[in-house]
């Protein structure tokens, strides 16, 4: 067995985190075609396509950033390469609350303070960022740098949730995380509670009752949980937890009442409770 060349592994494993490599995977998998055949295809759509993408695709917002991640669905342990894969838009750099940290704290507080976000907002989108994510992908530093932080911040602040590929070793925390946020919102709590309980950005949080709410109009058609998990790009698992919250929902008369507020308003209300204001999700 020879010599594992650590830097040749993370270099395998962002490739395969590309856009290219996804079309690929679907190409090989979805159309039984070969490496070699799939790559042909591949050259085939960019020479056709591509020459006109640049003029219709929407851009992205400031302060926005793009990139592929692993499912947050795929158990630990499987290795990167093999993995489904998630395009999730993460919120980077929020405006002059991030210009005005930069200036105090620098860079490293910069990073320190958006990191537990941006991990959370990725989880709401389905996905698990890893440290070399996070190096190579968002803050470009070397992933020894994303390790000091992340033990700064698990020092300094031990009751943030910073969902990690590496640190979620049981896909049930995750699940019962997002079911968690979801019946805060059937119990009648609203957006800036719901924050402070869970320790998450009012982005990530929107995020995950978006994906509820979509689930139960879903559910209204009589579909499948296999066809909702394909149309929402969700895990068959998370789906099914979602059904047995709108069957709860059934039997109490309080969160019938807060469910049918959300499925109005596209969300729960924010700030303090009896102020009228909604907090629209991403």
């Amino acid at each position: 067995m020879g010599v594992r060349n650590q830097n040749r592994e993370i270099l395998k494993r962002l490739d395969s985190k590309t856009l290219d490599a996804k079309f690929l995977t679907e190409a090989e998998q979805g159309l039984n075609c070969s490496p070699f055949e799939a790559e042909a295809v591949l050259e085939v759509v960019k020479e056709v396509y591509f020459p006109f993408l640049d003029e219709h695709c929407a851009k992205a917002p400031p302060g926005k950033v793009t990139l592929v991640a692993v499912s947050a669905e795929e158990p630990a342990g499987k290795p990167v390469v093999e993995c489904e894969k998630q395009t999730v838009c993460l919120t980077l750099h929020r405006g002059a609350q991030d210009d005005q940290i930069i200036q105090e704290q620098g860079p490293a507080g910069f990073r320190q303070a958006r990191i537990a976000d941006l991990c959370q907002e990725a989880l709401s989108q389905g996905a698990l960022l890893t440290r070399e994510d996070l190096a190579y992908r968002v803050f470009f530093v070397s992933p020894r740098t994303i390790t000091r932080d992340l033990s700064l911040l698990r020092a300094t602040h031990p009751e943030i949730v910073i969902p990690l590929r590496s640190t979620v070793h049981d896909i049930g925390p995750v699940l019962t995380h997002r079911t968690k946020i979801v019946r805060l919102a059937l119990e009648g709590k609203t957006m800036t509670e719901i924050c402070q309980i869970m320790h998450h950005s009012p982005q990530a949080v929107s995020n995950y009752l978006s994906t509820f709410i979509r689930c139960a109009h879903l559910s209204q058609k009589k579909m499948q949980v296999g066809q909702m998990a394909f149309l929402l790009r969700r895990g068959k698992r998370l789906v099914q937890q979602y059904l047995d919250l709108l069957t709860e929902c059934q039997a109490d008369t309080n969160m019938t009442y807060h469910l049918e507020e959300l499925l109005r308003l596209g969300t729960c209300p924010g700030g303090k409770k009896g102020d009228g204001r909604g907090c629209q999700h991403g």
